[in-house]
């Protein structure tokens, strides 16, 4: 009797190796492990451990961190963010309070506020980001205040909240090239994320707004170029552009990766569309270096 046919699949492609550049120290430091202690205390929730940052090491060593409101269970499920989606628990009002606690204990000169989305509340959340504004203002004035915002599905409402509130920084990130959006951001509308930044120019002109785009998804460089064109006449100011990590191998493969030149040119680039301040390189995420990022837009 002849053996069975066993069906034989190609193996699936190999993760391209992480380059040299992208390797950095695990974090470990006094001030990394005493922030950590406090935010389990005052039960807040960062970016930077939900979204598995690289620069968690070095910016809490430097007393710094983004902090995440309304929970750490987003509605939606973009492809290459490592935050958790579901159901989110009920909103947690004191959370604006135990926030501005936070800021004050850690003597902040700079705070970057962000959250996940919440479309399962009318305005998003963005009361939550007001009252954090507000909250941060009472205790420490001196402070500057930056807020990482949802689209809130378009809710000119929502955006006027915030606006209202008097964030130093109003960012929000595109993240990706109009192509890739119905794959890599299905909640999202890339038009929809132009349109808020440049409404918010209209509601306070002299408001600084930021944006960030991540590589490494598969686009290409005349896309990414017409994205950075997009933003700035979108009157953006301030511009991140890093590379994509892979969270985990359920998350968007890695369709290559940038060199530490291309980033340089990604910079170069932005400063000639006239962007006040442009980060540009393979470790870079929307609030790594924040704190230095406002101080080059304002000089």
């Amino acid at each position: 009797m002849a053996a069975p046919l066993v069906q034989i699949l190609p193996a699936a492609a190999p993760e391209p190796r992480k380059p040299a550049w992208l390797k950095v120290k695990a974090p470990g430091g006094p001030n990394y492990i005493t922030l950590k202690n406090m935010m389990r205390d005052l039960r807040l929730h960062t970016v930077c451990e939900e979204a598995h940052c690289p620069n968690i090491g070095e910016c809490w060593e430097h007393k710094a961190a983004t902090f995440m409101i309304l929970g750490d269970v987003c509605t939606r499920n973009c492809a290459y963010c490592a935050v958790a989606h579901g159901t989110p628990a009920p909103l947690d009002t004191g959370e604006p309070r135990r926030l501005a606690d936070a800021v004050a204990q850690m003597g902040l000169r700079h705070v970057v506020i962000t959250s996940v989305d919440r479309d399962d509340l009318p305005n998003g959340g963005a009361e939550v980001f007001a009252d954090c504004i507000t909250e941060i203002r009472l205790r420490l004035p001196e402070t500057s205040i930056e807020v990482l915002i949802p689209d809130f599905k378009g809710n000119p409402t929502a955006l006027r909240l915030i606006v209202d509130a008097k964030p130093d920084i109003l960012n929000h990130n595109l993240e990706t090239i109009a192509r890739l959006y119905r794959i890599a951001r299905p909640g999202g509308r890339y038009a929809r994320a132009l349109e808020l930044l440049d409404r918010a120019k209209d509601m306070n002109p002299e408001l600084l707004t930021k944006s960030g785009i991540i590589c490494g998804l598969g686009e290409d460089w005349d896309e990414l170029l017409a994205a950075m064109r997009d933003l700035r006449a979108a009157r953006v100011d301030i511009l991140t552009i890093g590379q994509y990590l892979r969270p985990s191998d359920q998350h968007l493969p890695i369709a290559r990766w940038y060199t530490p030149d291309e980033f340089a040119e990604l910079k170069r680039y932005g400063l000639s569309l006239s962007f006040r301040h442009v980060e540009s390189g393979p470790l870079v995420r929307s609030s790594y270096h924040a704190w230095e990022q406002v101080e080059a837009a304002t000089r």
